[in-house]
């Protein structure tokens, strides 16, 4: 049975009147509330609709006890704040398509109503029609055989309004997120439903587009995509060019029709699917009806699998929505469409729109350097995976606000991108003096002494910074006497640009020669090192030049000097997530690097101490890490906010000597 749900809508647009009336016509909802920018929008929609709660701020609407759940029907950029505070406020969640503006801002979405336990559904409400339903059990039981290609059109004429929010860059307009995301979602959801799958995500994705030299968005365009198993589609979609909104599809043997893809008709009203067989003399018209409406429908989805907090397929699933922002946003880049809002300048806050703080329940543990003043997060947050300024800003707040506040980055990531972005979204935050940078330079072929002051200087512009915390050798160079590489980086910690030094990939060998050399000559010695360190023995190197220390005689050399290490590559690039398995040799570099017979034992052990303390194995190979008997602090390189939250409780976790000796095979 579903649940009876009490709705307040955030938001007075067109859409926001059409899913009122859609809420009024369901089984299952009963409207209680708008929130409006303002008192006289909320009054005019109260009355309008015959609301006694009519409140003229969103916060005033959020903090309404009365209201279970809360459509958001705001322009696209509101969305992610808003479907946050929503959250956070305890509200269930159905937001207008798209979800965010782009990928990153979805995935903080996701994250908020997964940490404060609410439902959150993107509002594709074609998604919540039987048609929809019929359509992919068709595709999945092989009506038209092996589904091969795909005619996919969303497209309207809105009119020319560059003040209006289909044409507005401000407004995240453009025909791509607007309707160009219902497009994307149904190639996602046939090409899946071909292979048995909710959806599949796409293997290519190559588009042209007209963007208006007025208005600087995409006002219409076609995408040409390829999806696993050799489908192809072809999407079209405009905000200024009436085309034929249809949906055709074609196997080895027929194809379908569908005439009403996105709207399928009015309540009570049938809507009809053409199924084209092959060698049919005429097409076979497939019948379906709904009782009540499109948005009716749709509320009535929430409220049935309210209880799990996502709906079911083929209905948007949290997984479904971060695949389709994720495609959106390739859709995007492949048109070299960036919105003003997304440039590197204007990402001032964070995605819920509040100061950027340290939040109350973080759980991540400190440690210190000789040489720094600030505690150093145990967990280090490393800046090359991050592309795009959202991506880095939506990845860096959250690691920030769990107490994190040491990040790793270096000259040759993203041929010194990633460092702008990192000074850039330090500068945006206000942070600099509370974070921990750490900066790595001089790599092969470029490792000399003179490139030490070439390289740190480009850095420190790069980041707009006048010191760095921490700076790493990012390789060694034997060619060169230790005491070469010791006095320059001298130089540059006495001027101030370099808080404390050491080196990534140097010998322990090496460190102890540059060592003795500083202090036979009254100068500041390696005060740490960024080696590779990890549970599982790196077989292979990842890249020419890498040096592990999780050896035996390295683990006792840090043990009795106490050198602090950085190690990358902690968790074995992967190895511990459930991608590792010896008859799995899709991934080349995990095979060549990590694959052994003992690490396949370490990972049987960590896989049954994991299950005997109710945690991930990843949390166990990390706690290895962070319970050796000398200062680590190692660098995690997560791609998504579910990776960052999967891996703290790693923080948590104590391992004895015995553990440790255990888990690596030495017991």
């Amino acid at each position: 049975m579903s649940n009876m749900v009490v709705w307040g809508i955030l938001g007075t647009g067109s859409i926001a009147r059409t899913f009122a009336r859609g809420v009024q016509g369901s089984r299952t909802g009963e409207l209680a509330a708008v929130g409006s920018r303002t008192q006289e929008s909320a009054n005019a929609f109260g009355e309008e609709f015959g609301l006694a709660r009519r409140h003229g701020s969103y916060e005033e609407l959020l903090a309404d006890e009365a209201v279970q759940a809360v459509y958001i029907a705001t322009p696209h950029p509101m969305h992610a704040e808003w479907a946050i505070k929503a959250a956070e406020a305890g509200k269930h969640i159905l937001c207008e398509k798209p979800v965010a503006l782009n990928y990153p801002e979805a995935m903080a979405v996701v994250e908020a109503a997964r940490e404060h336990d609410v439902f959150l559904m993107e509002a594709f409400m074609y998604r919540c029609h039987p048609q929809t339903a019929k359509l992919v059990e068709l595709v999945r039981d092989g009506a038209i055989g092996e589904l091969r290609t795909m005619q996919i059109t969303f497209s309207f004429d809105s009119g020319y309004n560059v003040e209006g929010r289909m044409l507005r860059a401000e407004l995240g307009g453009g025909a791509i997120l607007d309707v160009g995301c219902y497009c994307a979602s149904m190639a996602r959801l046939l090409a899946g439903a071909a292979s048995g799958k909710p959806f599949v995500e796409p293997e290519e994705l190559r588009a042209v587009a007209h963007i208006g030299e007025e208005t600087g968005v995409d006002h219409y365009s076609s995408a040409v995509v390829k999806f696993p198993g050799g489908i192809v589609a072809q999407l079209s979609t405009g905000a200024q060019v009436n085309q034929e909104s249809v949906v055709r599809m074609y196997g080895s043997e027929g194809w379908i029709h569908v005439s009403s893809p996105w709207i399928p008709g009015k309540a009570g009203e049938p809507v009809s699917l053409f199924l084209h067989r092959k060698g049919a003399a005429a097409p076979e018209e497939i019948v379906i009806a709904a009782d009540m409406g499109l948005y009716a429908l749709e509320a009535d989805t929430v409220a049935r699998h309210l209880e799990n907090r996502e709906a079911a397929p083929p209905a948007m699933t949290w997984e479904d929505t971060l695949g389709n922002m994720q495609m959106l946003d390739q859709w995007r880049a492949a048109i070299g469409l960036v919105y003003p809002m997304e440039q590197p300048e204007r990402q001032k806050s964070p995605v819920h729109g509040r100061t950027l703080s340290v939040r109350p329940d973080y759980n991540m543990k400190y440690g210190q350097i000789e040489g720094i003043e600030k505690p150093l997060s145990r967990l280090v947050m490393g800046v090359d995976n991050q592309r795009t300024m959202p991506m880095l800003a939506v990845m860096l707040d959250d690691f920030f606000e769990r107490g994190g506040n040491t990040f790793d980055t270096a000259y040759i990531y993203g041929g010194g991108a990633l460092e702008r972005l990192l000074g850039r979204w330090v500068r945006n935050r206000g942070i600099r003096e509370q974070v921990v940078i750490l900066d790595k330079g001089a790599h092969t072929p470029y490792c000399t002494p003179e490139d030490v002051t070439k390289q740190l200087l480009e850095s420190l512009d790069r980041l707009q910074m006048e010191y760095v915390d921490i700076y790493m050798l990012h390789r060694d160079n034997p060619e060169y006497p230790v005491s070469a590489f010791v006095d320059v980086l001298n130089e540059h910690h006495q001027a101030g640009r370099i808080g404390v030094f050491g080196g990534s990939n140097w010998s322990i060998q090496r460190v102890e020669e540059a060592n003795y050399y500083a202090a036979q000559n009254g100068l500041k010695g390696f005060s740490a090192m960024s080696n590779n360190f990890s549970l599982a023995r790196m077989v292979d190197p990842v890249w020419g030049g890498c040096i592990s220390a999780s050896d035996p005689d390295s683990r006792a050399w840090l043990a009795q000097h106490q050198m602090p290490i950085m190690p990358w590559s902690s968790q074995a690039r992967g190895f511990f997530t459930g991608r590792a398995h010896p008859d799995d040799r899709s991934d080349e570099e995990l095979v060549r690097c990590w694959y052994s017979d003992d690490n396949f034992q370490r990972l049987e052990r960590v896989n049954q101490m994991a299950a005997e303390r109710g945690v991930l194995p990843i949390n166990i190979a990390l706690a290895y890490v962070l319970c050796q008997p000398f200062p680590t602090f190692p660098l995690i390189g997560p791609r998504a906010l579910a990776e960052t939250r999967t891996s703290l409780p790693g923080l948590d976790i104590e391992l004895l000597t015995e553990n440790l000796r255990w888990l690596n095979l030495e017991q």
